[in-house]
């Protein structure tokens, strides 16, 4: 059997980033957001419907945060469910350390 070469390399902290996407840095605060929301709901252990009733978030909203369809959701709205929700959003803002690329090799 052929050995392949794999090449690999370390990624950063933002997947989004990793692959090109735009807005990479929006899109991670915001999978971030909905996934503490996801997270208290379960706690909660409330259907979508029940989620829907005690915050006044339409259901399909609630279906399309598990889903992670976020789309047509701001960054501002998952702040404002969360606030729903009881919970409060901080924010810190700290310099970035640029990490080397370090990249590794591998035979199989």
């Amino acid at each position: 059997m052929k050995k392949e070469k794999l090449e690999l390399v370390r990624g950063s902290d933002n997947p989004f980033r990793d692959v090109g996407l735009p807005d990479a840095d929006t899109k991670l605060l915001k999978a971030d957001l909905s996934g503490k929301i996801i997270d208290i709901l379960d706690k909660k252990g409330w259907s979508q419907r029940q989620a829907s009733k005690q915050t006044g978030i339409d259901q399909a909203d609630v279906c399309r945060i598990r889903n992670a369809d976020l789309k047509g959701f701001t960054i501002d709205r998952l702040v404002r469910i969360l606030n729903y929700l009881n919970h409060k959003v901080e924010v810190t803002v700290r310099p970035v350390r640029r990490r080397p690329r370090v990249e590794a090799h591998a035979q199989l």
